[in-house]
């Protein structure tokens, strides 16, 4: 298990250099940042520390920030910094999840023991986890990128086989498919996890500040340039750039960007001297970058050295048979979050779930979560979509395995309420289970005799 530490994170560049001092004189390591945009850099589902922030700062705020934090991981300790006339605020974000709060001025003594106590909550969760590895249940891998069907067996293998490497990657995928999910996944698990993962949306980049934005530059390089500053890839170095949406790059930049992976080297702007560059790339698009290089649009040489490995996202539609399982799941987690009791999810509304399109993927079948989770129905879904030139029976044997699966996971692989529930015989549903390749254990579900 990776060092704790504890991430520090203020704007006041004077208390925040005092603090670290202190907390380092209490011999705990410390990761310091000035924005909780900077921050975020750091925090991974495997965080081993925690989260020190002031609640009023310019850009993301503190209780933005643990949102944030907590949408990577919820059991990640968040202590927020208040002041005087901001104790009301802390006590509300201790009740949406904040681990403690400490009013300024505080003594170095009384942070050091905060953090301390929190640092210790967070190894039992980090070994909690190990533990529950080790005895045989779902892997980091397996939690974020969840289904037994064989195409997300194959990309969880693939991740594993090249996390221990430092090959760029590219990720294909619909909209919603998990391509960021992945290559977060891609960086925990690699020898660069304790280092940044810095993700860059290529389609939101200011174009008057791109170069800027990626190189960083010197003082005195454009107007309003007061001071050096670090740019992202710089940001970066020894950990992870994730460019999104790579397709969307102008082109121009393209060029230079091609010359940074060939050499691992970054000139800032207004500087001559060269700053060698250790990070791997991975870049992700949901358009065909083929298409796009053979429009013209996307320079060839450049997707040839980032296409090292591809790793292709499926739709839901490609494996409607994890649609169950993975709504489960969804539903746990958005109980988690909202911090509702443990809700028992119908098997008639499994059956829905599975019977229905997802367009919007994954991040689609996540807010029909959250939304039976919060009691305002399932919305927004579509009716599957059927080719006109597949036979009735077909159709038909398709939405009967369905309902036989979700009827499966909604009991738990239980057989008896199965046959009962879709009013059946116990034969009937063998019968139909062997026609249709289904088994109980291989649904994801447990054992279950009948009762």
């Amino acid at each position: 298990m990776k060092p704790p530490v504890v991430l520090l994170v203020d704007d006041e560049d004077e208390l925040r250099r005092s603090t670290a001092q202190s907390l380092d004189l209490a011999g705990l390591a410390v990761q310091d940042s000035p924005s909780g945009e900077r921050a975020l850099d750091f925090i991974t589902q495997g965080f081993n520390g925690v989260v020190v922030s002031d609640i009023r700062m310019p850009g993301m705020d503190g209780m933005t920030l643990m949102g944030r934090i907590h949408e990577v991981d919820a059991d990640i300790p968040v202590i927020l910094v208040t002041g005087h006339g901001d104790v009301q605020l802390a006590v509300r974000a201790m009740r949406e999840g904040a681990y403690d709060f400490i009013e300024k001025p505080f003594t170095s003594q009384h942070i050091a023991e905060m953090a301390a106590r929190a640092i210790d909550r967070r190894k039992l969760v980090l070994e909690n986890r190990e533990l529950r590895a080790a005895a045989g249940k779902n892997d980091d891998i397996e939690a974020r990128l969840p289904g037994r069907s064989n195409i997300m067996v194959e990309l969880r293998y693939k991740l594993r086989a090249i996390a221990g490497t430092d090959a760029d990657a590219l990720i294909i995928g619909d909209t919603g498919t998990g391509k960021e999910v992945a290559a977060r996944a891609l960086h925990d698990i690699s020898s660069r996890a304790t280092k940044p993962f810095v993700a860059i949306n290529c389609a939101a980049l200011p174009e008057t500040l791109i170069e800027s934005e990626l190189f960083g530059h010197e003082a005195g390089a454009f107007a309003g340039a007061l001071r050096p500053r670090y740019g992202k890839f710089e940001h970066a170095r020894g950990g992870t750039v994730l460019l999104d949406e790579i397709g969307s790059m102008p082109a121009d930049l393209q060029a230079k960007l091609l010359r940074v992976i060939q050499d691992r080297v970054i000139f800032r702007l207004g500087s001559n001297e060269p700053i060698p560059l250790d990070v791997r790339f991975i870049a992700t698009s949901k358009a065909d970058l083929d298409a796009e290089v053979a429009a013209g649009r996307f320079r060839a040489d450049l997707l040839y050295r980032l296409n090292v490995v591809t790793l292709r996202m499926p739709a839901l539609t490609a494996r409607r048979e994890d649609v169950p399982l993975l709504f489960l799941q969804l539903v746990r987690e958005a109980a988690g979050r909202y911090r509702r009791e443990a809700m028992e999810v119908p098997p008639r509304v499994v059956a829905d779930i599975a019977r229905l399109d997802w367009p919007g993927n994954v991040r689609e079948l996540r807010n029909a979560a959250d939304r039976f989770v919060l009691g305002l129905g399932l919305q927004s879904a579509e009716e599957p979509s059927t080719d006109s030139d597949e036979r009735l029976a077909e159709r038909v044997a398709g939405f009967e395995k369905n309902v036989i699966q979700a009827a499966l996971v909604a009991h738990g692989g239980s057989l008896k309420p199965v046959y009962e529930q879709l009013g059946i015989s116990r034969k009937t549903l063998y019968e139909k289970m062997q026609r249709y390749g289904l088994d109980k254990n291989q649904v994801g579900m447990a054992d279950a005799s009948e009762q």
